[in-house]
């Protein structure tokens, strides 16, 4: 399988952990501060940067591949 490596600051770590955990227990994902939206562009970015993928021509096909291999098996 590739591996991806990206760097976050601290700040973003937290934040961004926060966020994902709050997900996690209420199966519910909404912003509840600017700056949990400010590390979530700021990870965009960092993805935009590392992946070529998302600007070819079959990104629909090449992300719904990543989605069968992610998803547990039935």
């Amino acid at each position: 399988m590739d591996e991806v490596e990206i760097r976050l600051t601290k700040d973003e770590a937290l934040v961004l952990f926060e966020f994902l955990s709050r997900f996690s227990n209420e199966d519910k994902l909404s912003i509840q501060d600017q700056a949990e939206a400010r590390a979530l562009w700021n990870l965009t970015c960092v993805f935009e940067k590392t992946l070529a993928e998302p600007f070819s021509v079959d990104w629909n096909e090449i992300v719904e591949r990543a989605r069968d291999r992610l998803r547990d098996e039935s």
